[in-house]
């Protein structure tokens, strides 16, 4: 029993880095390299969706350590956001981030100078990570 559950706690371990990073880097990859658009959306949202879950686990790891299942509700969370069947990324993208961007993203005026837009989209995408109070 003891070489079983070896192989099963290294598969486990093998599990996140395979779901989470070589599989959506592939499939990356072929979307890329596909005509359609629909896949591109569906790897940009994920790794959108994914480097802001590292951020919060980042953030939030001395909590987290707390939790003992953690890693395998973030192993099952990734595995809806990747898989296929589910496209899980691009409806949260869809349902949420672009929500967002719609609310703090206004029309972009034409500006004679490319630094005043550059400095224009700077703002708004820190009026977009941290909100002004009123």
């Amino acid at each position: 029993m003891g070489k079983f559950s070896t192989l099963v706690s290294q598969a486990h371990s093998l599990a996140g880095p395979s779901l989470s990073l070589i599989y959506p880097l592939y499939a990356s990859v072929l979307a890329l390299e596909s005509t359609s658009k629909l896949d591109d959306e569906q790897w940009l949202a994920y790794w959108i969706l994914y480097s802001f879950l590292t951020l919060v686990e980042m953030v939030m790891q001395p909590a987290l350590e707390f939790i003992p299942i953690w890693y395998d509700v973030k192993l099952l969370f990734v595995g809806w956001l990747v898989l296929p069947q589910f496209k899980g990324a691009a409806f949260l993208y869809e349902r949420f981030v672009r929500e967002q961007l719609k609310k703090y993203r206004g029309t972009s005026s034409s500006s004679s100078s490319s630094s005043q837009t550059h400095k224009g989209k700077t703002a708004k995408f820190v009026d977009f990570i941290i909100p002004r109070r009123a």
